[in-house]
């Protein structure tokens, strides 16, 4: 399995483990509730009891337990009223407000009134009393504050866990990108440096060997000298790496061009290399540019594989932008993978890093302010990569 399907796989298993602690927090909360709720409507019928109770007996001891009981034992809010709806008691609403018009020590506001019986008939079925003059009486009630914000608690602490998981997520993926982007900048240039040395002491042994053998193998030497020369450019790529390039306006066709000569030259005669398109100016950075084209061409050449096939470049334009489309006729990638194949560490090769699609979006959407993604793929029959470049203008 690949670095990158391993740490899917990680994520994927810490959000269903996160997952499975919020579940496990709503059901205990929901068991809670429930039980409470069994609890609040059996206060209910206490209060119906005893106010049944009240309305039967005459003994003033009696009935001042019967108070104490509903003051005591019935702690929620209620409202006793008539079959027609006329409130008759209530308990535990807000005290500064009265339903008797005739009480002025407090704000007479039926409306409050009426509004919390609505929502008592919403929340719970009423319990029905029959009083000792035979008249039917309904006590209906609602959920206490307490089993209010116990019922929403739950959904409240994981929004809160939530956001918090995902600002220190995105806090630690910056930090951790940061840092990667340290590492990679630090051994870049490191590379660059080391490589300055070795590749001139090679020129060196080149010219040196011109003098004496260049009548005899020029045309080897040439090439020897062409790949040094590349090797000067891979140097300079890692030079730039974590610095603004300088974007200097060129003919895209004719860099590629110049590249696909260079690499055709260097890989099985099996895979043929077909440049297409119009001469269009867009400004570029060519060592970092080529960079891209030549890790899309290397991507190519693997999925084609040891087969015969073809690699496709054409270079078109609209307006604004600059299409660069590399197509090949290797195995092709499945739609699931589209996003994938940009991801560091994804790769299908057993000896692959899986850096270099990753290095490409980079080059691309960073230095060059474009895009890179999967165009069009299709198993078995290839896969077409495009480049995106702010335009400049067509060449004659």
């Amino acid at each position: 399995m690949d670095l990158y399907s391993q740490k899917r796989r990680w994520k994927l298993l810490l959000l269903i483990f996160a997952l499975s602690i919020g579940a496990i927090s709503l059901v205990y909360t929901n068991y809670l509730v429930s039980m409470m709720a069994e609890s609040e409507r059996r206060n209910a019928e206490l209060w119906a009891f005893s106010t049944k109770l009240k309305s039967e007996v005459d003994d003033e001891h009696f009935l001042d337990f019967l108070t104490d009981v509903q003051n005591k034992y019935a702690q929620i809010p209620a409202i006793l009223a008539d079959s027609e709806d006329k409130i008759l008691a209530y308990k535990e609403l807000d005290s500064t407000k009265t339903n008797n018009p005739n009480d002025k020590s407090r704000t007479y506001d039926p409306l409050y009134f009426r509004e919390q019986l609505e929502v008592m008939k919403d929340q719970h079925p009423p319990i029905n009393i029959k009083i000792a003059t035979g008249e039917q009486l309904f006590v209906y009630y609602k959920d206490s504050q307490l089993l209010t914000s116990l019922k929403y608690y739950p959904y409240r602490q994981l929004s809160g866990i939530t956001v918090f998981l995902i600002l220190a997520y995105l806090a630690f993926s910056s930090s951790r990108r940061s840092e990667q982007n340290q590492v990679w900048v630090g051994m870049a240039k490191e590379t660059a440096h080391q490589l300055g040395t070795p590749i001139s002491s090679i020129m060196a042994w080149i010219e040196i060997l011109k003098e004496k053998y260049g009548h005899k193998d020029a045309e080897l030497l040439d090439e020897m000298e062409n790949d040094v020369m590349r090797l000067e450019i891979i140097a300079e790529r890692f030079s730039k790496i974590g610095s603004a390039p300088v974007l200097e306006k060129h003919n895209v066709k004719e860099v590629v061009r110049n590249f696909i000569n260079y690499l055709e030259k260097r890989i099985t005669k099996k895979i043929k290399f077909e440049v297409n398109g119009d001469s269009i100016e867009a400004e570029l950075s060519v060592p970092l540019f080529e960079w891209v084209i030549e890790n899309l061409c290397k991507n190519a050449v693997n999925a084609i594989g040891t087969n015969e096939g073809k690699i496709s470049l054409n270079v078109s334009q609209n307006k604004t932008h600059v299409y660069i489309d590399v197509t090949d006729t290797g195995t092709g990638i499945p739609k699931s993978k589209f996003e994938t194949v940009f991801q560091p560490g994804y790769t299908t090769r057993k000896r692959g890093w899986g850096l270099g699609l990753s290095l490409t979006r980079r080059i691309v959407e960073n230095y060059h302010k474009g895009q890179v993604f999967v165009k069009d793929s299709e198993l078995g029959k290839g896969t077409t990569f495009r480049v995106i470049l702010n335009a400049g203008k067509k060449v004659a």
